[in-house]
């Protein structure tokens, strides 16, 4: 268990590392070959801080570790909101101006809906897989023709002074985009197998594993991506990594792991995840939407955040060795 441990830690620390390197340079290399900041914000970075989750999940739904790979998304989610926002918000109060970063909020609850109708047979199916991967494909193309639509949107604004300030040249952002892509993947199997280790040691089913250390693990860039953009002033660029984030782990990454390989789905899932993840959605629709204004989720709000991420983590420890 002790090298399983160390594995691990390696792993996450790694994974963290080649996560920002692979987006950072696929944001810079985008913005270089002419993409607009608006798409770069929407796309690259809001889906592309989840790469890790996307590699962890494919490599364990290719293992037959279906635990991890939907605790893994789910968990994600979860961790996004409750806890990455919770921290941000305690540090610097977040506040939401653009209307495309608005237009996603009601969209993911739509999304999340649709994930809770998919497993209430128990099953993910690769027909749900596909199903997934056909709106998020849907999603991707909207992303785009709004991110040419809406070029002086407050989003694009905050991504053009962040593609600035991180300039390098065009082959330096390819290297570190290719490097970063490579360690995400060996990173990714250096986690994989690291928490199937510790949880078959403990005794703890991996679906708990999947939900909390790797969950935690593979959210932390964008843990740190949304604390570097608060304390710069770029609210919506936070707040768009969380909601590009969990719109594409609910699609793309549980899409993916559905047509690597169909699997069952634990009845946990379904009555203490899955609507505790539609609790917190709809719970930041409230927050952020600003019917009548910009949207703001202060540092109050971000300390319930995190109280709720407390107890969620202790039913699950209870669940796990009560």
């Amino acid at each position: 268990m002790l090298l399983a441990l160390c594995v691990m830690v390696v792993g996450l620390a790694l994974l963290m590392w080649s996560a920002e390197r692979f987006v950072g340079g696929a944001a810079v290399a985008a913005g270089q070959l002419g993409m607009p900041p608006m798409l770069v914000g929407m796309v690259i970075v809001g889906f592309g801080t989840s790469a890790p989750e996307l590699v962890v999940s494919a490599l364990a739904a290719h293992d037959g570790n279906a635990g991890i790979a939907l605790g893994n998304a789910y968990g994600s989610n979860i961790t996004n909101i409750a806890l990455i926002l919770g921290i941000t918000a305690v540090l610097h109060p977040i506040t939401l101006h653009s209307r495309v970063v608005r237009k996603e909020i009601p969209i993911l609850i739509a999304v999340t809906a649709l994930a809770i109708f998919q497993l209430w047979d128990g099953e993910l199916t690769r027909v749900d897989a596909w199903v997934l991967l056909g709106v998020f494909a849907a999603l991707l193309g909207w992303s785009v023709w709004e991110g040419l639509r809406q070029r002086s949107d407050a989003l694009g604004g905050e991504m053009a002074q962040a593609l600035k300030a991180h300039a390098m040249p065009l082959r330096r952002a390819i290297l570190w985009l290719v490097v970063g892509l490579v360690l995400l993947i060996a990173s990714s199997r250096m986690l994989v197998w690291g928490a199937v280790e510790i949880a078959h040691a403990l005794g703890v089913s991996d679906l708990i594993i999947g939900l909390t250390i790797v969950a935690v693990g593979t959210s932390l860039p964008e843990l740190a991506s949304s604390i570097i953009a608060t304390r710069k002033g770029e609210h919506d660029i936070a707040l768009g990594n969380v909601l590009g984030s969990n719109l594409f782990n609910t699609l793309a990454v549980v899409g993916l792991a559905g047509v690597i390989r169909p699997m069952p789905v634990e009845a946990a899932i379904l009555s203490r995840d899955m609507p505790v993840m539609m609790g917190l959605t709809v719970l930041l629709f409230v927050l952020g939407y600003g019917f009548f204004g910009p949207g703001r989720v202060n540092c109050w709000e971000g300390m319930a955040f995190l109280a709720f991420f407390a107890g969620y983590t202790a039913v699950l420890a209870l669940s796990a060795f009560g």
